[in-house]
């Protein structure tokens, strides 16, 4: 699975934590990048160009970032090359972000999921590859998607 940072602002303080203590738990590595006082939260934009960052440096090979609705963390992340960034809402959207569009950050809203869901959709982010439990065709057709994804996204950011 590789080294994952952990973030939240203060809307997603609360899902962070226990997200946290399920990591610390199954003693999965991580670092955990702020916010680390509710009452001395850190602005979306700033955790999640930091964790953006650290994953474009290789620090980490995953990330989940918690504010309200997982939108902000989402596009700061996405503003990153090499950041694909998914926000999700249910436990198999967690999943299909990884098998599919092979997602590196996991984006969350505190507002809208629980921590008994957002438990679930850490462990699905978490615990789904790539193409993973996808027909061979689909997989064959993912990978050549995901190339011509990655060209669109130099030639994007080259610009």
């Amino acid at each position: 699975m590789g080294k994952l940072f952990l973030g939240s602002d203060k809307s997603g303080f609360r899902l962070k934590e226990a997200i946290r203590e399920y990591l610390v738990e199954s003693n999965i590595d991580f670092e955990d990048i702020g916010t680390l006082d509710e009452e001395k939260a850190l602005p979306f934009f700033e955790v999640a160009e930091k964790g953006a960052k650290a994953l474009q440096k290789k620090v980490y090979d995953r990330g989940i970032l918690i504010c309200g609705t997982g939108m902000g963390m989402s596009i700061v992340a996405n503003k990153h090359f090499g950041v694909i960034a998914a926000a999700c809402e249910s436990v198999y959207a967690a999943e299909k972000c990884r098998a599919i569009n092979d997602a590196n950050v996991l984006c969350m809203g505190g507002w809208l999921i629980g921590p008994v869901m957002g438990l679930e959709m850490a462990k699905a982010f978490l615990n789904t590859s790539f193409t993973q439990n996808l027909e061979d065709w689909r997989a064959r057709n993912l990978e050549k998607a995901r190339t011509a994804v990655r060209e669109i996204e130099k030639n994007s950011f080259s610009k």
